[in-house]
């Protein structure tokens, strides 16, 4: 199963579109999103294109092809505009004979993991700073913000199919690749 996973976008019309294009030029089989949909919160500048109404639309558009976990920005409100369930602190998915478990980061992140068996792909946004590494027995992968990129990080989501995490910036440029 080939994965675009993102997360931040915070609300930015502008880098949702982009990431939307993306999406359908990597035909992608699923877009998994790590929360922080909408909202940009107190503690970020808005982002750059800010339309929370503009971004809900464009991806109810690609509803059937979205798993949502829930951020730290997001909330009830922002789900009565969402088509596609956000709620959830975590999801489950096994695909090409791994485990992954996908959160926001917030709650359950590498200094607080939830009990999970040895070799899990454990996916988490909320820094907003990319990172796919092997630790403590189980891979993290983080994709970065869509939007509000920190530390020295691009604007940016990754793939992961059969084994890889590919970095790509939101025009498509890659800017890393890991295998795990």
């Amino acid at each position: 199963m080939k994965l675009m996973v993102a997360s931040d976008i915070h609300g930015s019309a502008y880098f949702c579109e982009k990431l939307v294009s993306r999406f359908k030029t990597e035909n992608a089989d699923m877009l998994l999103l790590l929360g922080d949909i909408l909202y940009h919160g107190p503690r970020n500048a808005l982002p750059y294109g800010y339309a929370p109404d503009k971004t809900a639309k464009m991806l109810n558009d690609i509803k059937e092809n979205i798993l949502c976990v829930r951020g730290n920005c997001d909330s009830e409100v922002d789900q009565m505009v969402l088509d596609f369930p956000i709620m959830a602190d975590y999801a489950v998915l096994y695909a090409d004979n791994k485990i992954f478990f996908a959160t926001h980061g917030h709650k359950y992140n590498i200094d607080n993991l939830p009990p999970l068996k040895n070799g899990t792909v454990f996916l988490s946004g909320h820094t907003h700073i990319p990172s796919c590494k092997s630790e403590k027995g189980y891979v993290f992968i983080n994709p970065g913000s869509v939007s509000i990129p920190k530390g020295l990080s691009q604007n940016q989501y990754m793939i992961i199919d059969k084994g890889s995490c590919i970095s790509k910036d939101t025009d498509g440029n890659i800017l890393d690749s890991n295998y795990f």
